[in-house]
């Protein structure tokens, strides 16, 4: 596995403020992502996991300490330059698909593509290679309506991998899904990951870490621990 650096959190800090108290949901973390790892982002509910991926997808601003994305510090930047970061360079997985409903399977893949402004002819290529990366080349004149909830999981890793991101970051990728659906999703996951991409996970359930290279333990806003090791599939 390479050891460069892709993400970097140096003391990183995220409160609010609810009425006269603070509270901390990130306090003071510490961690490096290398390219091309795995990680299983974990912890029991209030324990700052989601508010790790946020931060890592630049949905949100940490309140203090750094944070290095190909070793730039992104920290200070504002709202309209992490939009354009996210834009750019990271890939999203969200639990309930977030796919857009007026919209087919090719243009739903498209749809980042053309905010980038590429050419036509050159997103719609894109979006047809990726649908059929995903096993959904016959579908592609469907809307989300038409699709079973793992084929729709399946756009949206599409999507996700439009732009060609640095990282895909993944929220419960398998939580709406039946087993057997979530089986073949996380799957697909472990194979974008074996190809060289680079994933960030929130999962709850062991078994689906279990395949991460790295399982990243919050508790309380703090890492508890951190776990190394091969990835099952390798």
């Amino acid at each position: 596995m390479s050891k460069n650096p892709i993400i970097r959190l140096e003391n990183a800090t995220k409160t609010h403020t609810l009425g006269s108290e603070e509270v901390h949901a990130l306090d003071g973390i510490n961690f490096t992502m290398e390219q091309g790892s795995f990680w299983a982002i974990m912890g029991p509910s209030g324990s700052g996991k989601s508010t790790t991926l946020n931060i890592l997808g630049c949905l949100d601003h940490l309140t203090s300490g750094k944070y290095f994305l190909k070793e730039e510090d992104i920290s200070q930047l504002n709202d309209d330059e992490l939009s354009e970061i996210r834009l750019s360079h990271l890939g999203f997985i969200f639990q309930s698909f977030n796919l857009i409903p007026q919209l087919t399977v090719q243009e739903n893949i498209e749809l980042p593509l053309y905010y980038l402004n590429w050419q036509p002819n050159a997103y719609a290529k894109r979006a047809r290679d990726l649908a059929d990366l995903v096993g959904l080349a016959d579908r592609l004149n469907h809307r989300p309506n038409e699709l079973s909830g793992g084929q729709r999981q399946r756009v949206a890793i599409a999507r996700s991998l439009a732009n060609d991101p640095y990282i895909i970051l993944a929220d419960e990728p398998t939580g709406n899904l039946d087993s057997a659906n979530g089986e073949q999703i996380l799957q697909l996951i472990i194979d974008l990951n074996k190809n060289g991409k680079t994933i960030a996970m929130v999962t709850h359930d062991p078994d689906i870490a279990a395949h991460a290279s790295h399982q990243l333990h919050i508790r309380d806003g703090k890492i508890d621990r951190i776990e190394c090791r091969e990835s099952k599939g390798e």
